[in-house]
C-alpha cells in the first residue's frame, strides 16, 4: 500500500491510505498532462490521483472524481495531487500556488544542468511557470508550491 504524506498540522492525524502502488502508472516522459490516461498493468489509468483532504482531519480524506478537475475547474483547495515520476511517488498540492489552476494539467519534466538530471518539475499550464517536484520552488517570483512527504507501507 502506498500511504502519503505527513504535515502538520491536519487534525493530529498525518498519513492516509493512497491506494495500491500498481494502481499508479510510471510516467517516464513528459510527453502529455498528468492527467492523461496511460498504460498501467494492462488497462489504462490516469497518470495521476487526487484527494480532498480536510484541513481538520486527514484520515477523513477522500478521491475526487476525474471530471471534478480535469478541465480546470472547480475548486482545488485542500486538494492533493499523487503520481509516479521516473519511479519516485511525487505529492504536490493539486493546485498552482500562482493561479490556483490545477497541476494535473501541467507537464512534468526532469530539472537538469549540462546533461545532469538534478531533479523533477512540473509546469502549470496556464501561465506556464514552473515548480520543483521536491522542494517547490518556482522558476519566478516567490511563489512555493507545497510538497508533500511520501511513504510506502506494506
Amino acid at each position: 500500500m502506498f500511504n502519503p504524506f505527513s504535515r502538520a498540522p491536519r487534525g493530529g492525524v498525518a498519513w492516509f491510505n493512497a491506494g495500491p502502488v500498481v494502481s499508479y502508472p510510471n510516467i517516464e516522459t513528459a510527453d502529455s498532462a498528468l492527467a492523461q490516461q496511460r498504460l498501467c498493468n494492462d488497462a489504462y489509468l490516469p497518470g495521476c490521483k487526487v484527494f480532498h483532504v480536510p484541513k481538520e482531519d486527514a484520515t477523513q480524506a477522500s478521491p475526487v472524481a476525474i471530471d471534478d478537475w480535469k478541465d480546470g475547474e472547480g475548486d482545488t483547495k485542500d486538494q492533493v495531487m499523487i503520481f509516479r515520476y521516473n519511479g519516485k511517488f511525487v505529492a504536490v498540492n493539486h493546485e498552482c500556488p500562482h493561479s490556483s489552476y490545477p497541476l494535473s494539467n501541467g507537464t512534468p519534466f526532469d530539472i537538469e544542468d549540462f546533461g545532469v538530471k538534478l531533479s523533477g518539475g512540473i509546469t502549470c499550464p496556464k501561465h506556464d511557470w514552473s515548480f520543483d517536484l521536491f522542494t517547490g520552488r518556482s522558476d519566478r517570483g516567490s511563489y512555493k508550491l507545497t510538497v508533500w512527504e511520501t511513504q510506502l507501507r506494506k
